[in-house]
C-alpha cells in the first residue's frame, strides 16, 4: 500500500485536547519497557535526555518518573500540543526537570548538547521527509542512545480499517480518523532500514514489536 503523507503538526486545538484526554495507558507503558530493554543498561544512571515531537507530554512524564536522575529536554512544533503539555507537566510535579521547548526539528540542531539519550515516539509518520529526523540524530553532539517508536503501516486498506476498529473504535471521532491516517502515513520496517542506511546508520536496529508498531534503537 502507497504512503499517503499525514500533516506534520496538530496545530488544532480540539485535536491537541483530544490527544491529552485520550488513553495511551498501553502503548506509553510499552514504550517505556521497551526502551528499558534496549537501551537501558546502556545509557548513564543520571543525565541529559531529549524527546523528539513531544506532544502533550505524556512519554517524558512516564520516563521522568522511572529514571528520577534524568534532565528532559521536550521538543514540539505544535503549540496547541505544548499547551497541553504545559499543564500535564504542572501537574505531574515535573517543571524543575522536563523543559518543554517549542521548536521544529528541520531548524532544530542536537549538536549544542550533550544528550546521553534521545528518544521520541510517533514523530517519524508525521514528517513529510524522515530524513529530517535521521539527519538530526546523526549530527547529535557525542555518542548519545536512540530509542524510536512509531506506527508501521500495513499492507492494505483492510488491514487499515482493521487496526482502526481495533484500537480506535472507542475513541473520539478526531482520533479514530487521526489512527487511520497515521496508520496509511507510516513507515515499512524495510523502509526505515533503508533510511537508515542512507544517512549511515545502518548499525541501528529495527524491530516488529506488535501488531502496529516498529521500534528503531541504538546498539
Amino acid at each position: 500500500m502507497k504512503r499517503i503523507p499525514e500533516a506534520e503538526l496538530m496545530t488544532d486545538e480540539e485535536q491537541a485536547i483530544a490527544y491529552a484526554n485520550a488513553d495511551f495507558e498501553e502503548p506509553h507503558n510499552h514504550f517505556i519497557e521497551l526502551l528499558k530493554e534496549s537501551v537501558g543498561h546502556v545509557i548513564p544512571e543520571s543525565g541529559l535526555a531529549v524527546d523528539l515531537g513531544c506532544g502533550a507530554a505524556d512519554i517524558s512524564i512516564r520516563f521522568a518518573k522511572v529514571y528520577s536522575a534524568y534532565q528532559i529536554d521536550a521538543l514540539d512544533g505544535a503549540e496547541a500540543m505544548l499547551a497541553e503539555g504545559v499543564k500535564a507537566v504542572n501537574t505531574s510535579g515535573l517543571t524543575q526537570r522536563i523543559n518543554l521547548i517549542h521548536a521544529y526539528l528541520q531548524e532544530t540542531t542536537l549538536a549544542d548538547r550533550n544528550y546521553d539519550l534521545i528518544f521520541s515516539n510517533s514523530l517519524l509518520h508525521h514528517l513529510h521527509d524522515p530524513m529530517v529526523l535521521w539527519n538530526a540524530i546523526k549530527s547529535a553532539k557525542g555518542d548519545p542512545s536512540v530509542f524510536i517508536m512509531d506506527l508501521m503501516r500495513p499492507g492494505s486498506d483492510a488491514e487499515v480499517d482493521a487496526l482502526t476498529n481495533k484500537y480506535a473504535k472507542d475513541e473520539p471521532e478526531v482520533l479514530q480518523r487521526d489512527f487511520h491516517n497515521s496508520l496509511k502515513a507510516a513507515f515499512t520496517p524495510d523502509e526505515v532500514i533503508s533510511q537508515l542506511s542512507a544517512v549511515g546508520l545502518e548499525g541501528f536496529n529495527v524491530l516488529v514489536v506488535s501488531d502496529r508498531h516498529l521500534t528503531i534503537s541504538s546498539k
